[in-house]
């Protein structure tokens, strides 16, 4: 082939700029589509749990307590059965674990105050650090899709600060206004560089940071004053739904 051919082939084939920006949308869109799907599957699995599980796991309850009263006063008959119905116990609450985790239908039903405000509190009440959340009077206006990572982020630092922080206590702060919102995560642990994030936790927040960008917004890992980290996402508004806030 002639040098002259060979380079017009490759200038041909070498990508443009163009070509660049248009590959990098349609990855974005894909990259939205994906989260999407995403938070829809745990959506409906958790409601799967709690439909066809939770019922039947309820049905066997009552089943297993009218068994036990119909049953001969055996010691060891009713020992087994007092086993039996503390097993059951245990599997509904591990069901209704994997729920919440799942998908926090709090979101849904009682707004992103509640479900960032308890999940701060069971936060505390589960790990013994004192744990507090200053939230806005009124629940923020905002899209659906910005709850969702608010409260995904708020899992993900709160669930890094007790693997490694060793924080002994927390603050989760809310900032809303008409052009955006903000949650800020601060622990007095021992900082982000000993926090381990360059292994696996590293990819939680990768994600959530594209979450956070895909929304026009930023996720942010940074020290405290003095020590401790500091997680922050500050998602913008939509123009129409800002606009809207500011007339009101």
């Amino acid at each position: 082939m002639a040098p002259s051919a060979f380079m017009n082939e490759t200038a041909m084939s070498a990508p443009t700029a163009q070509d660049d920006a248009l590959r990098a949308a349609e990855l974005t869109e894909l990259l939205g589509h994906s989260f999407s799907c995403w938070d829809d599957e745990r959506r409906q699995l958790s409601r799967q749990l709690h439909d066809s599980v939770g019922s039947s796991l309820t049905a066997l309850t009552m089943h297993l307590g009218l068994l036990a009263r119909k049953m001969p006063q055996d010691p060891a008959l009713q020992e087994r059965a007092t086993q039996m119905k503390n097993l059951l116990h245990n599997i509904i609450e591990t069901n209704r674990q994997m729920q919440h985790r799942l998908w926090n239908d709090k979101l849904e039903f009682l707004g992103m105050k509640v479900a960032l405000n308890e999940l701060v509190a069971q936060f505390g009440q589960e790990h013994g650090i004192p744990a507090r959340a200053s939230l806005p009077d009124d629940e923020p206006r905002c899209p659906k899709s910005h709850h969702v990572v608010l409260l995904r982020v708020l899992e993900e630092g709160l669930k890094n600060i007790v693997a490694h922080a060793q924080a002994s206590a927390v603050d989760v702060i809310v900032d809303d206004n008409d052009e955006e919102i903000m949650l800020t995560i601060k622990d007095d642990g021992v900082g982000p560089n000993s926090h381990g994030i360059g292994s696996h936790d590293k990819h939680g927040l990768r994600i959530l940071r594209e979450r956070a960008a895909y929304l026009g917004g930023t996720l942010t890992l940074s020290h405290g004053a003095g020590r401790g980290a500091v997680l922050t996402v500050v998602l913008p508004k939509p123009a129409q739904q800002a606009g809207a806030a500011s007339a009101a």
